[in-house]
């Protein structure tokens, strides 16, 4: 309990995330995305099967990534009791592993006063460290967020899934000439207050557009889905996206928590994660160990 408390006030900075990240050779989030239909069938006889999974995926790779990353929606879909099956899950890793940064995947944003507590709910309530909003109705939607000094708010820029051409690749017009809408979200949220705490969303399906991601947020870290399952390519985004510190963290949810849905399933998770971890180690190494 004690560790829990201590946790509510110390700020995860973004030092200690890189410095996690230059410990353990790795930049790997793990997505804690739990489906009944899909987790072991022995699971399903235990008082809370999902929190159990989510707790044995923990202990077997916590010492391989840097971040998890629940998919609140995988909780909300069973109620009240996902929801408890949630808060069990980030008090777990918050109290047995605090060096972790947790990620709530939630895409809220909404009006001032209910983004402010949907910051509350997530910052307060279950103590994460971060969460993802929506930037669409803009500034007064992400700033409540903002607000939470000692918290991180990872704002979607780009996304991997195929319907993100319809508006985010759209040129727009300004005062300064047409751009892509992902580049007017981007240059416009340096401007907000405590912007120095925003991350991004950037999907690796568009590693080609890394590059001139990195020319308007060269510093931000820059949350990284779509590698595995929906084809994006490690390297490809390493190449285009990574920066001085790193500055990624490159999300795998089922390749890693679905590599076996038998009794060896925790197992299997820490093979996968290992796999995606000595790959990491050797991108680093050859970026940053050059003699």
């Amino acid at each position: 309990m004690f560790v829990n408390l201590l946790h509510n006030y110390i700020k995860m900075t973004t030092q200690q995330l890189i410095q996690q990240i230059q410990l353990k050779k790795s930049f790997l989030c793990v997505g804690l995305d739990v489906d009944l239909n899909k987790i072991p069938q022995h699971l399903l006889a235990l008082e809370d099967p999902i929190f159990e999974f989510n707790k044995a995926i923990i202990d077997a790779t916590h010492d391989l990534t840097v971040s998890y990353k629940p998919n609140t929606a995988f909780y909300e879909a069973y109620g009240i009791k996902g929801w408890m099956s949630l808060q069990k899950t980030i008090n777990y890793i918050n109290e047995k592993y605090p060096d972790i940064f947790t990620i709530a995947d939630a895409k809220r944003g909404d009006i001032g006063n209910t983004s402010s507590m949907y910051a509350k709910a997530f910052f307060e309530d279950l103590n994460f460290d971060s969460v993802t909003v929506a930037p669409y109705m803009g500034k007064d939607s992400v700033e409540p967020f903002l607000a939470f000094e000692n918290k991180h708010t990872i704002m979607l820029a780009l996304t991997s899934n195929e319907g993100a051409f319809d508006f985010q690749t759209l040129n727009v017009s300004d005062a300064s000439g047409g751009k892509e809408l992902y580049k007017q979200v981007l240059e416009t949220s340096k401007t907000w207050k405590n912007s120095v705490n925003l991350m991004y969303v950037v999907g690796a399906t568009k590693a080609e557009y890394f590059t001139e991601i990195r020319k308007i947020v060269p510093d931000s870290f820059l949350l990284v889905p779509g590698v595995g399952a929906q084809g994006g390519s490690l390297a490809e985004v390493c190449k285009y996206g990574m920066n001085a510190n790193v500055g990624l963290l490159i999300n795998s949810s089922r390749a890693i928590i679905y590599a076996s849905n038998g009794t060896d399933f925790a197992e299997k998770a820490r093979a996968e994660a290992l796999k995606m971890q000595q790959e990491m180690e050797g991108i680093i190494s050859l970026k940053f160990e050059k003699v």
